[in-house]
């Protein structure tokens, strides 16, 4: 399998060659060079596979430079019914994203499928985890070390920092927005020892975090010198890895591998639906794969009118599900590029337009394509839309769901095809937002035991001006 960047870049490379890169060197994205295809035979033979099975199957379709042995080594030492244990009590832990009924609403079944069962309770972990055991494979292979450079909302951190810390020859330098994430979020990250892990805060939004990341990983010179890799979701690694849960979750959904599903998706750095995109690519059947923003809304407005116009740090809000108060979709740029069938030398111009103008224009007449030949739509939610939400699940199904998944599931419902299965993927549970629960249901949801007082514990974090050079000084003292 060889990886194009998006941009154009003439070199073509394998997944080991990309998974410490991060952005490619003319600055745009890795994708393969062509989408492998998954027939209705090979779905049927998958669907009695445990689901680190069903990874190697996927994965191995995409890593092919990776021995066999080692990829099924590493997808059954990161899938463990032990590691992804978090979950709801009536969970089987061993099937690791289970798929929840919640009922029927106008002639289509709705579910959630389960992704936030692991370490940090949100659905990073399922690509992070993996990650995590990559990278070290990869180092120890070629003999180098890493310093992760990222970015964060609040999930992708944590989850990144709990699949790094011990890692040999991995250090892991994370930026998050200072008082834009819930306090749970905070201790998750902040409350870590491990001399590997520094936790950095920036006064400003996610969107200024994840320029600085791209700002030092643009300076080519600075990133061999100091061995800089990625693991937002601009690493393909990360894209791959939550491609296996949409095909987890349709096998799950359906009795034949003919039935189409539609999935809703929280979504506010692409990251996550690009991985359904990529599914649908494949040949898994998807009929629909929707958008839902929370009030930052850029990539619902792109969907409905052809106009990507992404947001100042200044007009974007704070809102009670945070993790999705992004207004530049830092993935978006690997739809557009297949959007556009592959015309890299188009993206890179429509990506430097978003630098200088701050967006771009498709037009109207590109919103009937993409619904027709990529599925895509899109819906928005609100605080009140989430509270209302949050609500209604917990008394018509007796079931707790967070903020991001209630966005999820009242867009969900306004885009229901009787006959047609739609799955919500659940992002995180609900105690990660404690206090949204709190105002919705008067009482704060259920807490897993081994998170009981992460709170109280002493924290560990470096507050820093929104300044590059400074971030660039900061990992030089500590590496």
């Amino acid at each position: 399998m060889k990886y194009v960047s998006t941009r154009g870049s003439d070199e073509q490379l394998q997944f080991l060659d990309i998974l410490l890169a991060g952005l490619a060197p003319d600055g745009g994205l890795y994708l393969p060079a062509s989408y492998p295809k998954v027939c209705t035979e090979q779905l049927d033979r998958w669907r009695n596979l445990s689901y680190a099975d069903l990874a190697v199957e996927i994965l191995s379709l995409y890593c092919d430079d990776i021995a066999l042995e080692d990829l099924r080594k590493i997808a059954h030492q990161t899938y463990t019914a032990k590691v992804f244990c978090h979950g709801r009590q009536y969970d089987d832990a061993s099937k690791i994203v289970p798929l929840h009924w919640l009922g029927n609403d106008g002639g289509a079944e709705i579910g959630l499928l389960s992704l936030s069962n692991g370490p940090t309770l949100a659905f990073k972990d399922m690509a992070m985890q993996l990650i995590g055991n990559l990278f070290e494979y990869a180092l120890k292979k070629q003999g180098r070390q890493l310093n992760i450079l990222g970015a964060t909302s609040g999930d992708t951190g944590s989850a990144a920092e709990y699949a790094m810390r011990g890692k040999a020859g991995i250090r892991v330098f994370m930026l998050s927005p200072a008082g834009k994430m819930s306090p749970f979020q905070c201790a998750q990250m902040y409350s870590l020892q491990d001399p590997n892990i520094f936790n950095l805060t920036i006064d400003g939004v996610f969107d200024d975090a994840q320029d600085i990341v791209k700002a030092v990983s643009n300076d080519l010179a600075f990133k061999a010198k100091h061995q800089i890799g990625t693991v937002n979701s601009i690493n393909w690694a990360r894209v791959i890895a939550q491609v296996v849960y949409y095909f987890s979750g349709y096998l799950q959904a359906t009795k034949n591998s003919t039935e189409q599903v539609s999935f809703t998706v929280p979504s506010g750095n692409f990251g996550n639906i690009c991985a359904g995109h990529i599914a649908r690519m494949m040949g898994l059947p998807i009929c629909k794969l929707i958008v839902a923003t929370n009030e930052n809304d850029v990539l619902d407005e792109f969907f409905k009118t052809g106009v990507y116009r992404a947001r100042k740090s200044s007009e974007t809000h704070h809102t009670t599900s945070p993790s999705m108060d992004i207004s530049k979709a830092s993935n978006f740029e690997r739809f557009i590029f297949d959007l556009l069938n592959r015309d890299s030398g188009r993206v890179a111009e429509l990506f430097s337009q978003v630098q200088v103008q701050g967006g771009f224009d498709l037009s109207p007449q590109i919103v009937p394509f993409m619904q027709e030949q990529f599925g895509f739509y899109s819906g928005r939610s609100s605080h009140r839309d989430r509270i209302e939400t949050i609500q209604s699940v917990a008394r018509k199904y007796q079931v707790v769901i967070d903020p991001h998944t209630a966005d999820g599931v009242k867009v969900a419902k306004q885009h229901l095809d009787p006959g047609v299965k739609m799955l919500v993927l659940e992002t995180a549970l609900p105690i990660k937002f404690a206090q949204t629960i709190a105002q919705a249901l008067g009482h704060e949801p259920d807490r897993p035991s081994a998170f009981d007082g992460i709170e109280k514990l002493p924290q560990r974090v470096t507050q820093m001006p929104l300044d590059v050079l400074q971030v660039k000084q900061f990992i030089e003292q500590n590496t």
